[in-house]
């Protein structure tokens, strides 16, 4: 039962991560709407990120779990998100993160960081736009 190199109390670094998923999932779970969008943006940067480094680092199998999580933050979070019926910008933004689902598809399959690269210069303006809508909020709710 013991002899293993295995420890009976979890594995090396996992009361920190447990400790970081906590605080992310009281986040998500006071999170305003406005807040939930945020996160998905944050978390899409951060995946592509780490995706950079694996391929840096020539680390395959975290660059492909990244990239998998960064596609499916934008197809199942952010596409998931919009309302279509509210008018041509939220279909523009269902066009453009299925561009980015493909791309980053692309990244995957060909080690590309300069296809990462191009996802984050494109997705910036639509996350910075809407991190600056969360600022004005506040005062847009006392009026």
């Amino acid at each position: 039962m013991y002899g293993s190199n295995a420890s009976p109390f979890g594995q090396r670094g996992s009361g920190a991560s447990l400790y970081s998923r906590v605080g992310v999932e009281t986040d998500v779970g006071s999170a305003s709407p406005h807040r939930l969008v945020a996160l998905l943006f944050e978390g899409v940067f951060t995946a592509m990120n780490q995706a950079r480094a694996a391929i840096q680092a020539g680390d395959l199998s975290l660059k492909a779990r990244a990239l998998s999580r960064a596609v499916r933050i934008l197809d199942e979070g952010l596409k998931a998100a919009l309302n279509l019926e509210s008018g041509q910008l939220a279909n523009d933004l269902r066009d453009l993160y299925s561009w980015l689902c493909m791309r980053l598809t692309q990244a995957n399959l060909h080690s590309d960081i300069k296809a990462i690269d191009e996802c984050q210069r494109v997705l910036a303006p639509v996350r910075d736009a809407w991190i600056a809508i969360g600022e004005h909020q506040p005062q847009l709710d006392a009026a």
